[in-house]
């Protein structure tokens, strides 16, 4: 078994991202790996029935705060692992997540969980679950709303 070097880390800046990130460091950490984190931009392209598209310059604004929400999230962790990456992508969330992970030679993606339930979940479907399912390497999953016990 080869050694965990490199760890992806899909972030989507939601209320848990840093808890995810604040354990992927820990991760990275213990096993002297490098973290790359990866968001994907997902845009609807727009309601078809109310005939209103995103236009181009919200879609470029919506880029842009990703992209500078991803150099704050590497500057908060630069202390912890100071060869930690970022990508922000446009595209499918899943699709991105696994296709970057295999293409970078990624030996773990440290992925989260929202807790959906019932309707929402089997509506939205997982994208931890469904990373799990098509990731070429192992993924830990993390729920967020579980208290984590390390010791100190």
């Amino acid at each position: 078994m080869e050694p965990i070097k490199w760890i992806v880390v899909p972030v989507d800046f939601s209320e848990n991202t840093d808890k995810l990130v604040d354990y992927a460091a820990y991760i990275a950490a213990a096993l002297s790996a490098r973290l790359n984190f990866i968001h994907v931009v997902n845009l609807v392209q727009g309601d078809a029935m109310l005939g209103m598209p995103l236009s181009v310059e919200f879609q470029t604004r919506y880029e842009k705060d990703m992209k500078q929400r991803m150099d704050n999230l590497l500057e908060d962790v630069r202390d912890r692992c100071p060869d930690a990456k970022g990508s922000v992508v446009s595209g499918e969330a899943v699709r991105d997540i696994v296709n970057y992970a295999e293409t970078s030679g990624a030996d773990l993606i440290i992925i989260s969980t929202h807790g959906s339930k019932g309707l929402e979940s089997i509506l939205l479907g997982s994208v931890a679950r469904r990373v799990v399912k098509h990731a070429q390497c192992p993924v830990l999953v993390m729920n967020p709303y579980k208290k984590l016990h390390r010791d100190s």
